[in-house]
């Protein structure tokens, strides 16, 4: 669940609303190869490619800079992640957790 009004089922964002639950805004995703995606994507913005050619290459140049040990504390942190969401998801009423695709 990460706000974008499209994941965000009415009932479950009423719900938060009435209760007073701060769900912080575009949450990092469970799926840690999505990080990695954001990574590269900022990187390649910041060089500014002016052709296709040139942001393929800018691209592979990139992604080759992306260090395993970053990859592997994305993986690391995935627990952490999950139980919050776990833990969030227990704190929803039953008729709620319907709705939360988790």
């Amino acid at each position: 669940m990460d706000n974008d009004p499209k994941h965000t089922s009415k009932v479950v964002a009423k719900w938060l609303k009435d209760n007073k639950v701060k769900w912080p805004s575009q949450s990092p995703d469970l799926n840690p190869i999505e990080n990695v995606w954001a990574e590269l994507k900022k990187c390649v913005r910041a060089r500014r490619s002016t052709n296709l050619t040139q942001l393929h290459q800018l691209c592979q140049k990139e992604w080759a800079k992306i260090h395993p040990i970053y990859c592997g504390k994305l993986v690391e942190g995935y627990l952490k992640h999950l139980t919050q969401v776990k833990q969030f998801k227990a704190m929803l009423p039953n008729t709620l957790n319907y709705y939360v695709n988790f």
